[in-house]
């Protein structure tokens, strides 16, 4: 870890993240389509994961879809959050960690899952390194995380502000993995039958200070450790909203934002990989 560039402030998210958990329900919107999508993808695999991890449990929406599959007979679940954890722990095993420091033994667990957690970590290829080890051989990972094309339209509507403005540009979206890279990291990783893909879901707001409204109530705000720490004037947020209402509203005068998911399905190294995992591809042979 020491050669990590330290991208985003972790403790600040562990506050954030507390601090969303009061009203959370009202915005957990994201989270719930999100589980919903990994649990469909989860459905067309194999049939059981006796032992299995969930990273970022939160409200819990992914964590309920898991065991109401049937697949699962112990899920852990796990939050950066003290209090998130603490609330998970009324469904069964919970852990407060970081997920930059996963402590389960090697070939421990059969399957790894996570909702809008990874896109946080500093350490991308060492977090996939670790789940990697962490699952026994044919263990399963199936996760779901922001991607670089995430809130373009509020990137550019900032910069244009700013250009306008202030003449200067700061760091006020989080940069985020995107599709190429992911791809690569994970086969170095050590995964196997590999897959990442990616979606958009588009939300559509009044206006974009709407949009930052929901995403303080996720957690989900800047975290870079050069982020601007002054905070943001009356006269650039007016610009910010004037421009992003110029830019992107409809016709109906309401604007979208744009959130790009990225999916990565990843199985640990085995003998007779295919065998075990697609019964049917052999059979056919």
């Amino acid at each position: 870890m020491s050669d990590v560039v330290n991208i985003f402030d972790r403790s600040l998210l562990r506050r954030r993240r507390e601090r969303a958990r009061k009203d959370y329900k009202k915005f957990a919107f994201l989270e719930k389509e999100i589980a919903g999508r990994l649990a469909v993808r989860l459905t067309d695999l194999r049939p059981r994961f006796p032992l299995s991890l969930e990273i970022g449990a939160r409200s819990g929406g992914l964590g309920n879809r898991l065991r109401s599959s049937g697949k699962i007979d112990t899920l852990i679940q796990s939050d950066l959050s003290i209090s998130w954890a603490t609330e998970r722990g009324s469904d069964g095993p919970a852990l407060t960690l970081d997920e930059e420091f996963l402590p389960f033994a090697n070939r421990s667990l059969d399957a790894v899952f996570s909702a809008l957690s990874l896109h946080w970590v500093n350490d991308l290829p060492g977090v996939l390194s670790q789940i990697r080890q962490a699952l026994k051989p044919d263990g399963l990972m199936l996760v779901a995380f922001l991607g670089g094309n995430t809130l373009a339209e509020l990137h550019k509507s900032f910069v244009e502000a700013e250009a306008a403005n202030a003449s200067c540009f700061t760091q006020r979206i989080s940069p985020f993995a995107d599709l190429s890279d992911v791809s690569v990291l994970t086969q170095r990783a050590g995964f196997k039958l590999s897959v990442v893909d990616t979606d958009t879901i588009t939300v559509t707001y009044n206006n974009a200070l709407d949009l930052m409204y929901d995403l303080r109530g996720m957690g989900e705000t800047n975290l870079t450790m050069k982020r601007q720490r002054i905070p943001l004037s009356r006269t650039l947020l007016n610009e910010v909203i004037k421009y992003y209402a110029k830019r992107f509203a409809g016709e109906d005068g309401k604007i979208q934002a744009s959130f790009q998911i990225l999916y990565i399905t990843a199985w640990a190294p085995a003998k007779d990989q295919l065998k075990s995992i697609l019964p049917q591809y052999t059979a056919s042979k």
